[in-house]
């Protein structure tokens, strides 16, 4: 009986493997062409855990969960079944309460969000984000860590890459907003994850069953692996062996994380068990994790009090040199986002200019031209600038965002630069479209080539930026490699997308050979491959390279803890193949 017959008769939700559907699905926003075998479209968690049960019973089979479809690295492409959550996992509600903190206290050290009365979401992994922030909005509050693709992306999605955006400079990133997550494991059953105390843990790892004690470095844990005892339950049994590997690996794994702001290589294992607080959360885990330890169902976000005044101030740079002292000069300002795009980039706006009239709101052609004048006169009166920063800053009043930005100018002041104080949305506008847009021109307006996301997430300390870029654009230069860059120049994180003909095979070569040299060059700094997009096909291989054997064992037994039959979109995270990636690679564009 064919696959999708099968599938059909242990789900309530739609099955297919019409060629439309599957063409549909062998595709993302990354350089990667898969095939599935069926797409399902569960109806609930039910039909999920029917099909947890059905994969753990007939190997080689997988399921790959697929959200919006937007990840850049190959993440929800599988050859086996893939699960949409957009169809039915859709439902969506806002309770605005006492009772939690308005963020988490996990936020990066210096950052803080607005307080007042906290807010959650509690929100399916099918809501789209669009739909999403249009509900939190009417109730005065957001979720801070959505990436560019927030108009086309869904909150499962989200999750799974550990998501942020041109906000994570001041807010952070989603694991900042996990109150807590349901997920259906690979015994087939939905559990609640979120954080725990130190006797709560306990209780999870003794639930179901007696135990004897074992000491582990921060003193005592249970198990009940002894012939005779009662067997502690699946649950219990991630929670023991999860807190033991995390514990007896302790200062290990805490040496071992990247010194940078943001990361999303790797299972997120910093964040779980704090020996220092007693706070063990496996919500931590699952969040960036690709789907390959479960299937979350459901997610409970803490929100932030929107400011609904914003502006930025445009500074148009032609040294690197100086670069980490602007930035330390700004961010005592409290900016909300440090945004970067470079000249290439700024080309590619200026030249299809037109292409934002919807995006800007443009009555016609004619007003359009006027918003852009200022800035091709500017080109022909300076040149194009090698970078163009976007510092943007909120407030409860106009006032409030206007000395923000006019103290930022201030300490500009004895640098040679041109600035513009965009000091309203409608004046930023123009600005942040070309930042969030700047993927969307090469896919949209460069015959010929393809936008090639592979080194596009690479993340240093700000302080290296002077030293890094020249070296960053020797390489892509050597290789005589077309690009945009643009990023989040607050953290030292930047976005490369290169321009290739993926149909030549000199071309496919280079992507490998300069992500090699790429990444070498990362790891000299401390920085990480990425910071926001996550492993999949594309980076998975590295990671070994990145952590070295031991915490790269540290994320083979995580991945064995939670799914030893290997059904959870087997390839990323763990196990990736480099031969699989460049087998893999979309020949068309």
């Amino acid at each position: 009986m064919a696959i999708v017959e099968l599938l059909k008769k242990i789900v309530e939700g739609e099955v297919s493997a019409e060629t439309e559907i599957l063409e549909k699905f062998s595709h993302d926003a990354s350089l990667f062409e898969v095939k599935p075998q069926a797409v399902v479209f569960p109806k609930d968690s039910e039909d999920i855990k029917n099909l947890v049960k059905y994969a753990s019973d007939n190997p080689p089979l997988s399921l790959t969960a697929r959200a919006g479809g937007t990840d850049m690295t190959g993440g929800p492409l599988s050859e086996s079944i893939i699960l949409d959550f957009t169809k039915h996992f859709t439902k969506l509600s806002i309770d605005v309460k006492p009772g939690l903190p308005a963020v988490s206290s996990c936020l990066p050290a210096g950052r803080s969000a607005e307080p007042g009365l906290p807010a959650v979401a509690l929100a399916e992994a099918g809501v789209w984000y669009r739909d999403f922030e249009k509900e939190t909005l009417k109730t005065g509050w957001l979720l801070p860590s959505y990436p560019a693709s927030k108009e086309i992306c869904a909150i499962g999605g989200m999750i799974g890459n550990n998501a942020g955006g041109e906000k994570t400079l001041k807010y952070g990133k989603i694991e900042n907003y996990i109150e807590s997550l349901k997920i259906v494991l690979s015994d087939g059953n939905e559990y609640e994850f979120k954080k725990l105390t130190r006797s709560e843990l306990d209780g999870k790892i003794t639930q179901n069953g007696q135990a004897h004690q074992v000491i582990a470095g921060s003193g005592t844990i249970y198990q009940s692996s002894e012939v005779g005892l009662p067997k502690i339950d699946f649950e219990g049994e991630i929670y023991r062996e999860v807190f033991k590997l995390l514990d007896e690996n302790y200062e290990l794994i805490k040496n071992a994380r990247p010194k940078v702001s943001k990361n999303s290589a790797g299972y997120n294992i910093w964040n779980v068990w704090n020996k220092e607080k007693g706070e063990f959360d496996l919500a931590q885990l699952i969040v960036g994790s690709q789907g390959t330890l479960g299937l979350v169902t459901e997610t409970k976000l803490r929100l932030v009090r929107v400011r609904p005044y914003s502006g930025i101030l445009v500074a148009f740079i032609n040294d690197f040199t100086r670069l980490p002292e602007l930035i330390n000069r700004l961010l005592p300002i409290n900016p909300i986002s440090m945004e970067s795009f470079d000249n290439h980039t700024f080309k590619l706006a200026l030249k299809f200019f037109w292409s934002f009239k919807k995006t800007l709101e443009a009555k016609n052609l004619f007003s359009l031209i006027l918003k852009f004048l200022p800035d091709f006169w500017m080109i022909v009166t300076r040149g194009i600038p090698k970078l163009v920063l976007l510092t943007e800053f909120e407030g409860n009043t106009q006032q409030e965002v206007d000395n923000q930005i006019k103290a930022a100018n201030e300490k500009l002041k004895d640098f040679e630069m041109k600035t513009i104080a965009a000091n309203t949305k409608e004046k930023a506008s123009k600005y942040l479209a070309i930042r969030r847009e700047s993927f969307n021109l090469l896919r949209k307006h460069v015959k010929g080539k393809r936008a090639t996301p592979f080194i596009d997430d690479v993340i240093v300390q700000p302080r290296y930026l002077p030293e890094f870029l020249p070296k960053l654009i020797e390489i892509l230069n050597r290789y005589r490699i077309q690009y945009t860059l643009a990023g989040h120049v607050g953290d030292g994180n930047f976005h490369v997308i290169p321009l290739m003909k993926l149909n030549s095979e000199e071309e496919r070569e280079k992507i490998f050979q300069s992500m090699d040299e790429v990444y070498k060059l990362v790891l000299s700094y401390g920085g990480s491959f990425t910071a926001e997009h996550n492993d999949g096909i594309i980076r998975t291989p590295y990671l070994k390279m990145m952590y070295g054997e031991k915490i790269y064992k540290i994320f083979e037994e995580i991945k064995k803890i939670f799914d030893p039959k290997n059904i959870f979109n087997p390839g990323k995270k763990v196990g990736g193949d480099l031969n699989y990636a460049k087998n893999h690679i979309k020949l068309s564009s």
